[in-house]
């Protein structure tokens, strides 16, 4: 499967329910953003995905130019990756939901504006789309698609002008149908937002 391997994924809940895929952030990997499904709909299939790119001990979605700056052809080379993946676990008719944290945000962002008819709706949870890195950012881009933001007012790992351009552009020119939160939290998920995001993923 590609230069990068098969994936090494986690799993949980019903197998034959909308499937929700957890992307973790930037160092970490699938065996931490899996535990979010516990507070999730059981009623829901979760796989929880290690990115394909070792690094610090940890694995990484893509190459970086900066914080939350993707190099595009390696994350055109990691989507190519991650969606021969997805079409074999969940064929097309399958709803299913990105679920990413940080950079994985970045990376849900990314799979979410290059086919947005192929997902079901999308959280772009403390981080920020990819902006500039060979994906589609045109007004519009996302019309009717669910997605679901979260950011933390205090967060100083991702830059704040590009917090605010995602917000932005969900919220106003992509078109997406957007539930928002702001918390008085860092770079991490805040108890409200993880409550809310079950909400939304049940509604």
């Amino acid at each position: 499967m590609s230069a990068f391997g098969a994936p090494v994924v986690a799993t949980r809940g019903d197998a034959e329910g909308p499937l929700v895929v957890l992307l973790h952030g930037r160092g970490s990997h699938e065996g931490e953003i899996i535990g979010l499904a516990d507070a999730l709909p059981d009623s829901l299939s979760y796989a929880a995905v290690r990115a394909p790119i070792a690094e610090n001990g940890g694995f990484a979605w893509f190459a970086n130019r900066g914080i939350g700056r993707p190099v595009p052809q390696s994350l055109r080379a990691t989507m190519d990756w991650f969606t021969q993946w997805l079409d074999e676990v969940a064929p097309p008719g399958r709803p299913v939901f990105l679920v990413g944290f940080s950079g994985g945000a970045a990376f849900a962002g990314g799979l979410l504006l290059d086919d947005p008819a192929r997902y079901a709706g999308g959280a772009i949870l403390y981080g920020t789309l990819p902006f500039e890195a060979g994906v589609p950012t045109d007004a519009g881009r996302l019309a009717g698609v669910p997605v679901f933001v979260a950011h933390g007012e205090h967060d100083r790992v991702i830059p704040r002008e590009l917090l605010d351009r995602t917000w932005d552009y969900l919220t106003t020119g992509s078109g997406a149908s957007a539930s928002t939160r702001s918390d008085p939290v860092g770079h991490g998920i805040a108890p409200g937002a993880l409550t809310a995001l079950a909400a939304w993923l049940n509604a």
